[in-house]
């Protein structure tokens, strides 16, 4: 509008009214909308397309895809036009109320206020250098320069974020909280997202084991033994309503814990979730209290009881109510027995009590109790845990041989071993091939795995991150080349006077330049200041959200972006001047007086 407000006023001296001339801006920008709106849509969708899938893989969606809601682009749609509209409201109102004879000599940022005594002052005292002239020209519009600064430092802001963001995460808390050791080997169920090691039947045969530890460069190895149902323990009401309580309406607790067997003693049975481990994988486990030596006697009746901990490895000292040195009675039941509860009397056939819908309940009939002493309170990394959390459950630890002979059953859940660093790679290339072709049903991690999923996770906040940084970017170079471009061209006949008084093409060329460079380096001064304020804020939100990031204060991006600017804001203006300096000064002052 400002580039053709001469014309506006020439339209006016015809009898074109203000109303006509918003109405002649509005339509203006709808057919701008028509062309642009679509093909932002356009791009919209194909960006949307590429990055949701890379993103949904990261987030374990494997089979994601991108559904086509026509709801979505049409509330873009109108959002946007919504935007124009808004836009259009004030050009629309200066081109209807400027004058014709105010048309033909306006000039960006001038209007009829009088400089008051003090700026006379100031403007005598500053002189006429470059930079100031060029300073002074950004003050002509200030809405206009605020605007241009703010879309520059958003791009600047948003490209700060996203490296620190992807900086910020720390492989090596990350492997330290998921990676405990070099390779992992178990049943293919149990590495899934809602796997876990749930039946005898995902046990590693020994055959596959002394495959493995049979190459070259195993250092240190051990079986954990697991999956044994039939195991029960004794606990308080309070606690086991507090486990079942989690997740469970009180209703159904009432029914669950009126189906639950009790001592005479008042204490209920619970479930348990018990590990058998081998030396190697003993000295994984994080040791909060006590000592795990008992655990490698099997005969001692020594028991390790298992705490739970968040993701920044605190401590959930709730989650198990075994202290160190209590006595814990496990019963190991062989048969079970049904009874109703209403009356107590043996259930003889149990489809028939279910289709009945009476209260039924179950208790051991053929078990032993063993009591073992707790030796020491743990915590047991989530690599080679269960992979799933049982309500109502507690966990425990016995030593390999004792869980064994306690418990009759040999089930490995998973074979743990570390290698040296050189055969690491020749154990990965291995097993990826072992587990492909050879044994199927089975599977593994590796620190390599963990690493590679580091990786893409990170990456996926790059490339979202990136995109984002190079849309707003493309947005705030547009807002400067416009700003540069309506400058210069509402300022023909100002820098022909310019010229026509003694200003060389060189002069105006470097005063240009300044201004192109005071829009660059006040986005870049801004963004470090809101770099260094905001950055710390920052940090801790998402520290607090992902446990495994270490907040960096970095200006990294803003060196890099520093360049670009410098040549973006000295090539625009002089591209720019370029195209007005190809006509004559004569030709410029004729045509602005005419």
């Amino acid at each position: 509008v400002t580039n053709d407000i001469r014309f506006y006023g020439l339209l006016k001296t015809i009898g074109t009214t203000g109303k006509q001339i918003k109405r002649v801006v509005r339509q203006q920008a709808l057919l701008l909308s028509l062309i642009g709106i679509p093909i932002g849509l356009l791009l919209g969708f194909v960006i949307g397309n590429k990055l949701t899938p890379v993103i949904m893989t990261q987030l374990s969606y494997k089979n994601a895809f991108v559904s086509f809601n026509p709801l979505i682009f049409i509330g873009a749609a109108l959002f946007a036009l919504l935007t124009v509209f808004l836009s259009c409201a004030r050009p629309g109102r200066m081109a209807a109320k400027v004058s014709p004879v105010e048309a033909v000599r306006y000039t960006e940022g001038g209007g009829p206020k009088k400089a008051g005594k003090r700026e006379k002052v100031r403007k005598a005292r500053s002189g006429a250098s470059l930079p100031g002239m060029a300073w002074a020209n950004l003050g002509r519009s200030r809405g206009k320069t605020v605007v241009t600064v703010i879309s520059l430092t958003l791009a600047v802001v948003l490209a700060t974020i996203t490296y620190t963001f992807s900086t910020g995460f720390d492989m090596n808390k990350y492997l330290a909280h998921m990676a405990d050791v070099d390779f992992i080997l178990g049943d293919a169920a149990y590495f899934q997202t809602s796997g876990g090691f749930r039946t005898a039947d995902q046990a590693v045969p020994e055959s596959i084991i002394s495959d493995v530890s049979a190459r070259s460069g195993v250092e240190e190895s051990g079986r954990v033994y697991g999956g044994v149902s039939a195991i029960k323990q004794f606990v308080t009401e309070d606690w086991l309503r507090m486990g079942y309580g989690t997740y469970n309406t009180p209703e159904l607790v009432d029914e669950i814990i009126a189906g639950t067997a009790r001592l005479p003693s008042g204490l209920l049975e619970a479930g348990v979730q018990m590990y058998g481990m081998e030396d190697f994988p003993l000295s994984l486990l994080d040791v909060l209290e006590g000592d795990l030596a008992p655990l490698s006697d099997p005969s001692q009746k020594a028991i390790a009881a298992v705490y739970r901990s968040d993701d920044y490895n605190a401590t959930q000292w709730g989650s198990n109510w075994a202290k160190l040195g209590d006595t814990v009675t496990v019963r190991y039941i062989t048969e079970m027995e049904y009874f109703y509860r209403d009356t107590g009397e043996i259930v003889e056939d149990l489809d028939a009590a279910i289709e009945g819908n009476r209260p039924w309940g179950e208790r051991a009939k053929v078990y032993e109790d063993i009591d073992y002493t707790v030796c020491a309170l743990v915590q047991v990394p989530s690599s080679i845990s269960y992979r799933y959390r049982v309500v109502g459950c507690d966990d425990f630890i016995l030593g390999a041989e004792r869980f064994k002979q306690d418990t009759g059953t040999d089930s490995v859940m998973t074979y743990l071993f570390n290698t040296t660093d050189e055969a690491e790679a020749d154990m990965e290339a291995f097993l990826g091939s072992y587990t492909e072709s050879v044994q199927p049903l089975y599977d593994y991690e590796s620190r390599a795995t963990y690493v590679a999923e580091f990786e893409g996770f990170r990456s996926m906040f790059m490339t979202m991150g990136g995109a984002l940084s190079l849309i707003i970017g493309l947005v705030g170079v547009l807002n400067f080349v416009n700003a540069v471009l309506t400058g210069i061209l509402t300022r023909k006949r100002e820098l022909a006077v310019l010229q026509s008084i003694g200003m060389t093409g060189k002069q105006l060329k470097t005063m240009l330049v300044y201004e192109g460079l005071y829009y660059t380096l006040l986005a870049l001064a801004v963004s470090l200041v809101m770099t260094v304020c905001i950055g710390p804020l920052m940090g801790t939100v998402l520290s607090d959200v992902f446990w495994f990031f270490s907040y960096r204060l970095t200006v990294t991006p803003i060196l890099v972006i520093l360049p670009i600017f410098l040549a973006l804001g000295a090539l625009v203006p002089l591209w720019t001047y370029r195209s007005v300096s190809k006509r004559t000064i004569v030709e410029r002052l004729r045509e602005a007086e005419g």
